[in-house]
């Protein structure tokens, strides 16, 4: 490899539920090397271990010294402004924790953090789906559900580290049937993750039919029953990116994580979002990341583009 195109190289960690990503990427999208290892469960410590052997795995695979590749973050959650810990992550033993200077002291570098939606958001945005478009919303419908926003080709973050953080705002416009709404996690209820989530589309599927079933079981709509609910989520999911549209009106909305994967959602949702758009002539582009899986791991890369 020659060495300027080394210098140009950056190191994106996905830090998921499951399994952490990372990824050498070139300055010009190329991926040099792409790895997984798993995620550790609950616990803080072997979290940090794991991202510094996954890195000096990268950097040796590449025939780069330890120390020199700059690395992005992509977490569960998001940095509280001003300390370095994190905030909001469902992965509840990173919560309060301060990853920033934890993650440079274990990499022996300067580390850039941001939510995991930011990333699939930037990575879109930069060579993606929504390349050259001016205002982008990437939504990751998923385990959980996640927002970000670029505009211009840059993530806006907010003062308190929560823009496009829709997943924790309640269901607009209920129905009748919604008004005793699930739980959520974080504490607060009916957020739309409980309704729009991989786990609360099966959840949402079992109160109506007594059936458990997966996410990706009901997505194969081979029954009456999983039909309903598809056209339930549909529904609901259109009330919601339509209260995005109506605040920051993006050129285009990017979706990201499995239930991204569902066809129908981009040939039903613009017709089912239209009624809940604050305009007579509603123009709704809705897309699949392009990169699928890597937009996040990606997008973790490219926080040091700016």
């Amino acid at each position: 490899m020659e060495p300027n195109k080394r210098r140009m190289t950056r190191i994106g960690i996905d830090l998921g539920g499951t399994k952490i990503s990372g990824i050498a990427l070139a300055e010009d999208g190329q991926v040099l090397e792409h790895t997984r290892v798993p995620a550790p469960q609950g616990s803080y410590q072997e979290t940090l271990e794991a991202i510094a052997q996954l890195v000096s795995m990268l950097e040796h695979d590449i025939g780069e010294k330890h120390g020199a590749t700059p690395v992005g973050v992509g977490t569960p959650g998001a940095e509280i402004p001003g300390t370095g810990k994190l905030q909001n992550a469902n992965s509840v033993w990173l919560n309060g924790k301060p990853i920033v200077s934890d993650l440079a002291t274990a990499l022996n570098r300067p580390v850039r953090i941001a939510n995991d939606a930011d990333c699939l958001a930037l990575s879109e945005a930069v060579d993606g789906a929504a390349k050259g478009c001016e205002t982008v919303f990437a939504a990751i419908l998923g385990t959980g559900v996640g927002g970000a926003i670029v505009h211009n080709g840059r993530l806006l973050s907010g003062p308190n580290g929560i823009a496009g953080e829709w997943g924790h705002c309640p269901l607009p416009s209920p129905k009748p049937d919604e008004l005793s709404p699930p739980v959520c996690w974080c504490g607060r209820i009916g957020c739309l993750e409980t309704w729009l989530s991989g786990p609360g589309m099966a959840a949402d599927h079992q109160r109506f039919t007594g059936n458990s079933e997966t996410a990706e079981d009901i997505a194969k709509a081979d029954t009456p029953a999983r039909k309903v609910s598809l056209d339930r989520h549909l529904d609901r999911l259109a009330r919601g990116l339509a209260m995005i549209c109506n605040i920051i009106d993006p050129h285009v909305i990017v979706l990201g994580g499995g239930l991204s994967n569902m066809d129908h959602l981009y040939t039903g949702l613009p017709s089912a979002m239209a009624a809940h758009l604050f305009t007579t002539a509603p123009q709704v582009t809705i897309v699949k990341a392009m990169h699928g899986d890597d937009s996040g791991v990606r997008g973790a890369a490219r926080l040091w583009d700016n």
